[in-house]
């Protein structure tokens, strides 16, 4: 299994590489986006896992139960492992199993994707699209995993 530290250095790094000035075109990733969350399947080296509309690849967190998001009890995960937000009904691509996707409400407001009832997140400092090298991860009290369109986890 993989670790990675996680420093709040690092976290004021992420942070900073999502900052956009003011007029800016392109909004960062991990931003709330003002449409549905699309989620998609991508092959790759570990397998045909789920990715964001974008095509970055999304994670369960082990340490969640269903339809619940315990990274934002944690300090500092929320930063390294956003939630997958929507502000509609998510939007299942190609071999997606739409009866699979869903969403949750967090707390402060907004809306986590979930598929197969476990909510789904993105990993901030991902810089490639079907980036696996962070499924596997030990971090924050669980593992986070890729997810095959089964909704079954892909370490």
């Amino acid at each position: 299994m993989k670790r990675i530290a996680t420093t709040a250095a690092a976290t004021v790094i992420v942070l900073a590489s999502t900052w956009a000035p003011a007029g800016a075109s392109a909004a960062p990733r991990a931003a709330v986006s003002a449409r549905a969350a699309k989620v998609q399947l991508r092959r790759t080296s570990i397998g045909t896992i789920l990715v964001t509309g974008s095509g970055f690849t999304v994670y369960r967190f082990t340490r969640d139960p269903r339809n619940r998001n315990t990274c934002v009890t944690v300090t500092e995960c929320s930063s390294i492992w956003p939630a997958l937000r929507t502000t509609a009904k998510p939007i299942a691509g190609p071999g997606v199993k739409a009866s699979l996707l869903s969403s949750i409400p967090l707390a402060g407001g907004g809306r986590q994707v979930t598929y197969a009832g476990h909510p789904l997140y993105t990993y901030a400092p991902s810089t490639e699209r079907g980036e696996t090298s962070y499924s596997g991860v030990i971090e924050f009290g669980g593992t986070w995993d890729a997810v095959s369109a089964s909704g079954r986890l892909v370490g």
